[in-house]
């Protein structure tokens, strides 16, 4: 049975636990600091709560997508993540409470669901294909926790 491939990273933040929810809840906000989703957006009359549901565009050299995006959780000042494409990959930003700020987590989930996907589509290419995403969440988780200090910080 294959498991899932997993990846985080933290960050110290000068912000409240409550501001840092703010903004990563914000989905809309997404592509001022993800390296690959270049924007999201709610369905209608949706936002920040369990159960909503956007759509993120992503862009890579290789290739532009759109991803279907379920809110998994919506706790203010302690997490907020979703699930894309029916769980094949789950999202996870949490939020803890440190002297003088907020340590924020970026958590990254590809499911044995997501890679049993990849096999069908993919074929012999599928460990490639999988190796690229974990690569990219190695990568992006970093530069995106950075970014979004920069922008909570120089708010």
């Amino acid at each position: 049975m294959t498991t899932s491939l997993t990846y985080s990273d933290s960050i110290f933040i000068t912000a409240t636990p409550e501001d840092v929810y703010a903004v990563v809840s914000d989905v809309t906000r997404t592509g001022e600091w993800s390296p690959i989703c270049q924007e999201c957006w709610w369905d209608e009359g949706d936002g920040p709560r369990a159960g909503a549901q956007f759509t993120g565009r992503n862009v890579t050299p290789d290739r532009t997508w759109e991803a279907r995006c379920e809110v998994i959780s919506a706790v203010e000042g302690a997490e907020f993540g979703w699930s894309v494409n029916g769980g094949k990959v789950k999202w996870l930003y949490s939020m803890r409470d440190v002297e003088g700020g907020t340590e924020l987590t970026e958590s990254w989930e590809f499911t044995p669901a997501g890679q049993a996907f990849f096999v069908e589509k993919y074929g012999d290419d599928a460990p490639t294909e999988i190796a690229t995403r974990a690569e990219a969440a190695h990568v992006g988780i970093p530069a995106t926790l950075a970014a979004i200090k920069r922008i909570i910080e120089q708010g």
